[in-house]
């Protein structure tokens, strides 16, 4: 059947793709693990991080991607990053962009299923249901978080989980902070005993884990200001705060805390409290990151009397874990302050020594790893088990270095081990392309997704009460 539809290539104008399709069997990836392509598919990429994954192009991926999407500003959005991507004079990638738009992208994308692999980064309202959808038509989904953010959402997101291993499908998300050298050297450093002896339990008022982010609304994604969608600011479109960057702070505690172990939500989780709050946002404010001049009328009744939206991105839960008392909290300030940026508090406390990432003022807002004894132990006690652990990392991160400060160990590290978030998309989707050719996760990562949204949801239900 002849439909009325142009080719889209990147540099001309933007209309509906008529793509060559042939419908993929479920969970087909037999060209790949045979030395084929991985095919991508874009699902309605309204968030950046849509295209960070395409920041670098992959042997095992196919340069012809194919998106599906609404016509709209965000599908621009997205298609001036790949270009930017291409065209950029130091390796650029090579992506050729396939576009088909209009209102049932959905629908064309399950059924001309031109790829194997769906890739979703965008509105959260319809996240959970485009998951599902896709893994029902058999296909293998890599996924921005939050894969969920309330708890309709996390039933529908826990049948998801079942029916992509009745199809024999890979349902993972993008969990990149799991690539950055400060985490990394933090959990080795938790894991080694000598080091930091074993886990405390903690308490409500004293948590053996303690995380908190502070996020920013302005700011730059390489090198160009960040445009976030109108409806970014919507909490039932975008989420709040309880279910958004906490799913990095879950995970990090999950996979520093109990690497390999799968976590069971119903026996190994207790929520003790959630609270939420929100950041005011001006108009003015408003129009410098969306570019629109004034607020949607979807978000005009909950202006307050001002004129200003009380915008719930901030929370903070305490949890246990196993019986580890963990404390999470996230922050989203407008604009970071003149040389800051985002920052990462990160503290684990064992029965020796305490591991803790700073990146506040006094760290220049850079990330720095610091060990420092716990109660009862000096500095100078646990420089001969510190020294040895560090020169054992050596051999893989060259550089590693101590500096003693007052009472504690700061841990150097060189620059060219520090690559960037924006660089950590390459790692994770590497990551998922091996599970891709091994077709399976590690047993106990799908455990561990289910049971990080348990968390945000569920904490969400506690605070909004």
């Amino acid at each position: 059947m002849i439909r009325n539809a142009t080719l889209f290539v990147l540099g001309f104008c933007l209309s509906t793709v008529l793509f060559s399709c042939a419908g993929q069997e479920e969970g087909k990836l037999t060209d790949t693990t045979a030395g084929g392509k991985v095919k991508l598919m874009i699902l309605n990429p309204g968030h950046y991080h849509a295209a960070l994954v395409q920041k670098s192009m992959y042997d095992r991926v196919a340069p012809v991607v194919q998106v599906y999407a609404p016509p709209g500003p965000e599908v621009q959005e997205y298609l001036k990053r790949i270009e930017s991507f291409n065209s950029r004079p130091e390796n650029p990638t090579s992506w050729q962009e396939e576009v088909y738009t209009g209102d049932d992208y959905l629908e064309k994308m399950l059924a001309e299923k031109p790829g194997n692999v769906v890739i979703i980064s965008g509105n959260n309202q319809k996240k959970t249901q485009y998951i599902k959808s896709a893994v029902d038509a058999g296909l293998n989904v890599f996924s921005d978080k939050p894969m969920c953010i309330d708890a309709d959402g996390f039933k529908l997101l826990e049948q998801a989980f079942a029916t992509a291993k009745e199809k024999g499908v890979l349902l993972y998300d993008i969990m990149t902070e799991r690539f950055n050298i400060l985490c990394i050297l933090q959990k080795m450093l938790v894991l080694n005993k000598e080091v930091f002896g074993e886990m405390e339990k903690g308490s409500m008022n004293e948590p053996a884990v303690v995380k908190e982010s502070v996020h920013h609304f302005f700011k730059y994604v390489s090198g160009t200001p960040i445009r976030r969608p109108t409806w970014y600011f919507d909490t039932t479109q975008q989420g709040e705060g309880l279910v958004d960057v906490t799913t990095h702070l879950i995970d990090l505690v999950m996979w520093t805390c109990f690497p390999d172990q799968p976590i069971d939500y119903r026996k190994d989780i207790v929520i003790k409290k959630a609270r939420r709050w929100p950041t005011m946002i001006t108009g003015q404010q408003y129009e410098k990151v969306t570019g629109a001049p004034d607020f949607p009328d979807f978000l005009k009744n909950k202006l307050n009397s001002e004129g200003v939206l009380p915008y719930y991105a901030n929370g903070e839960m305490i949890y246990t874990m196993k019986d580890v008392h963990v404390k999470l909290a996230v922050t989203w300030d407008f604009q970071a302050p003149e040389g800051g940026g985002d920052t990462h508090h990160s503290l684990f406390r064992g029965s020796k020594a305490n591991v803790i990432i700073r990146q506040g003022k006094e760290q220049s807002y850079q990330p720095e790893l610091y060990v420092e004894p716990a109660q009862g132990t000096s500095a100078d006690e646990l420089a001969a088990s510190l020294k040895k652990a560090i020169s054992e990392l050596q051999s893989k991160y060259p550089g590693l270095a101590l500096k003693r400060q007052a009472n504690s160990w700061q841990v150097l590290i060189p620059d060219e081990h520090r690559i960037g978030h924006e660089a950590h998309f390459r790692n994770v989707t590497e990551k998922y392309l091996q599970y891709l050719a091994e077709r399976e996760l590690p047993e106990w990562e799908v455990p561990n997704m289910i049971a990080k949204y348990y968390i945000t949801t569920r904490a969400l239900q506690l605070a909004q009460q």
